[in-house]
Order: C-alpha cells, then sequence, then structure tokens
C-alpha cells in the first residue's frame, strides 16, 4: 500500500536516513566546500524542522521511502529538502509528494536547488516549475527567502511553479 502523510516526530530517524542516503547523489557536483559527511546532521535537520520545515513522507507498505519538506516563508512557500531513497528513484514517489504539496498550496511556490545538480532541475521543470534566469532576480529570492551563505546562493538556482501547473492548480 502506498500513500502520502504529514511526518512526524516519531519519523525523525527516517527522514535523516532519507536525506543522507538521497543526497549521496551530489557527492561531486555540488562544490565541494557545500559538502558535508553527513550531508545534514541532527542538529541541522532538528534546526530545519524548528524553524518551521514541515515534511511530507511518502510510504510504501508501511515504510517511509520519500520525503519533501515545506516552509512558509513570508508571502510564499518553499519546497525544503526533497529526497527519495535511492531504491525507489525513478519509480514516482518524487512525484507523487510533489503532486500532494502542490495541490495543497495557496500561495506562490518557489523551490531552490544546486545550479550544477541538472536532474533536480529537471524534476521540478517537468513538474510545473520555471527556472529563475536572471541572475539578479534568483539572488534575490534566495537572499529573501532562505538563510544560506553567500557561496551557496553563487551556486543554486531558484525554480517557481507557473501559476498554472501542469495539473491545473
Amino acid at each position: 500500500m502506498s500513500r502520502v502523510r504529514r511526518c512526524d516526530d516519531r519519523d525523525f530517524a527516517s527522514i535523516h536516513s532519507i536525506i543522507n542516503a538521497a543526497a549521496q547523489a551530489y557527492r561531486g557536483v555540488i562544490p565541494a566546500d557545500r559538502w558535508h559527511e553527513p550531508y545534514m546532521s541532527d542538529i541541522d535537520l532538528r534546526r530545519e524542522i524548528s524553524a518551521g520545515v514541515e515534511f511530507w513522507g511518502h510510504e510504501i507498505d508501511d515504510q517511509l521511502v520519500g520525503v519533501m519538506g515545506t516552509q512558509r516563508v513570508r508571502d510564499v512557500e518553499l519546497i525544503r529538502h526533497a529526497y527519495v531513497l535511492p531504491a525507489y528513484q525513478r519509480h514516482g514517489v518524487g512525484r507523487v509528494l510533489i503532486q500532494h504539496i502542490v495541490s495543497r498550496r495557496d500561495r506562490r511556490m518557489l523551490v531552490g536547488t544546486w545550479a550544477d545538480a541538472t536532474w533536480a532541475i529537471a524534476f521540478y521543470q517537468g513538474h510545473g516549475f520555471e527556472l529563475v534566469s536572471s541572475s539578479e532576480q534568483r539572488r534575490a529570492l534566495l537572499q529573501t527567502y532562505w538563510t544560506i551563505p553567500d557561496r551557496q546562493i553563487e551556486t543554486s538556482a531558484v525554480l517557481e511553479l507557473r501559476t498554472s501547473s501542469a495539473w491545473g492548480t
């Protein structure tokens, strides 16, 4: 059985494990000075949750196999920390999660990712997001809605959900 549900405190270890397992795809793609091992520490994940990141999870046969967070910041909703266990990638888990999250939105939606993570950018573009092409606008969005260092701003991309997404929302 497959379902999407809101994650809670009991899912912390699973969320942490999924993020760090799936983030291995970024090793060697993102700048070495932005890579950490583990990619996300327990402390960093707790900090993200405390800052308002709400995780949604995709379960298959009662096992959490993918997560996608959302965070309301000012007048937008950000997609944060979207990861799928490697064994479940390219099986529709991300599609199910993003469709669920987009169907719930009630405001402008943005997502940031690493500029060199072409597979992530293509995933979001395939689900109704457009790449912010102006470097000035990208920088302004990253500085306004994210709390990240300048080095990460330099190496990130921002995508915005088109007003009319692939599912008519």
